[in-house]
């Protein structure tokens, strides 16, 4: 059966996408649209604050570069940032958690939703993917996950988790489902209380942007920006270093200020170091 709506002219119109001789074009209001909705809507009942830094990405983008030289095998940097998100929430235990009612629940595992890119009915769509024990994971592993999401053959939002179901949910009922969600012990074990979005990536080459996301439901959310060459003094000497646009958000209502400070100042020491990278490297020579 076709639902039907009534246009400004008075005349029934499927849901389905079609060209009017009016002037514009009717689409659907895709599922996953409502999703990011119902999302918007809950991340703007939650406290946020957020922190827009830069980090220096030198090393660890050389040694993926020189991996591809010798592999021919292109590495997801994404995978890089997400090992270190994990790696660190391993440091910081008290900040992987959600309040449930007037408790607050910390998960003993690191889970690291993940958002990836797939082409579902032609359309480029975003869809989360939980990284499960992202702190124990090598980067190799968390790499593999990622690329083995982006290729998925389910050709339906919610197929990379098995969600699928979800598009029979009434519209309505969206808004109530992420804030179930959001306070359910299962399934933020799936889906985790800590976020990464990689879409900044996909703009301009050298030029510097900063996403700030709309986060609902997550302790920690790590937004992915773009990639700038600064000039730096090393060693006396002025040299041009490729820097990491990256903002991070923290649920106000879990995470103070201070612990944000130190989780950020390890944060970003893990990703300029490169070491999650050094074991691999060091095979491939």
């Amino acid at each position: 059966m076709v639902d039907e709506t009534q246009d400004v002219s008075g005349k029934a119109e499927p849901t389905a996408a079609f060209s009017t001789s009016h002037g514009y074009t009717v689409e659907p209001f895709r599922m996953e649209r409502q999703m990011v909705r119902a999302v918007g809507s809950e991340a703007r009942r939650q406290n946020n604050i957020h922190s827009l830094m830069e980090v220096d990405i030198e090393r660890p983008r050389r040694m993926l570069r020189e991996h591809r030289q010798r592999t021919g095998e292109g590495l997801s940097f994404t995978a890089f940032v997400v090992a270190c998100l994990g790696r660190t929430m391993r440091e910081f235990p008290e900040l992987n958690a959600f309040r449930k009612g007037r408790k607050l629940v910390i998960l003993d595992d690191v889970t690291i939703s993940v958002q990836v890119e797939r082409e579902i009915d032609g359309i480029r769509t975003p869809e989360p993917v939980g990284i499960q024990a992202a702190q124990r994971k090598s980067y190799r592993q968390i790499h593999d996950e990622i690329r083995g999401a982006q290729q998925n053959p389910a050709d339906e939002f919610g197929g990379l988790s098995g969600a699928g179901w979800l598009r029979y949910l009434p519209g309505f009922l969206f808004r109530a489902f992420i804030r179930m969600a959001a306070s359910s012990i299962r399934m933020m074990q799936r889906y985790g209380a800590v976020g990464v979005t990689a879409v900044g990536m996909y703009g301009p080459r050298n030029q510097a942007g900063w996403l700030v996301p709309l986060v609902g439901g997550a302790s920690v959310a790590v937004a992915i920006g773009g990639i700038v060459e600064r000039p730096v003094v090393r060693n006396g000497e002025l040299e041009s270093r490729e820097h990491l646009c990256l903002t991070v958000t923290f649920n106000h209502d879990i995470v103070d200020g201070a612990p944000a400070a130190r989780f950020l100042k390890f944060f970003s020491e893990r990703l300029e170091s490169g070491a999650l990278l050094e074991e691999m490297v060091g095979a491939d020579g």
